[in-house]
């Protein structure tokens, strides 16, 4: 049985899956400081082995998809959804 806190915790996040062209550790280094530092990202993760150099965020509800690929973006990489 799932408790309660694990249930609300879990109805409270949001897991997104991006296409990236974040493609060495180099890059993910560059934008790591941003990730680390949103106030509603809890964790990211970064596949620069997979072909889709895939960014998987575990966030809050309060950040919606656009907002990632727009600030993801601005920090001068392509970003798009992968999954909805």
């Amino acid at each position: 049985m799932l408790s309660f806190f694990y249930y609300n915790y879990k109805s409270r996040t949001k897991l997104f899956i991006f296409k990236t062209d974040i493609e060495t550790k180099n890059k993910v280094k560059t934008i790591k400081s941003f990730l680390d530092s949103h106030p509603y990202i809890i964790k990211w993760s970064i596949d620069v082995e997979h072909t889709d150099n895939v960014l998987k965020i575990e966030a809050r509800n309060n950040l919606s998809k656009n907002d990632i690929i727009s600030q993801i973006k601005t920090q001068g990489f392509y970003c798009s959804l992968l999954t909805d």
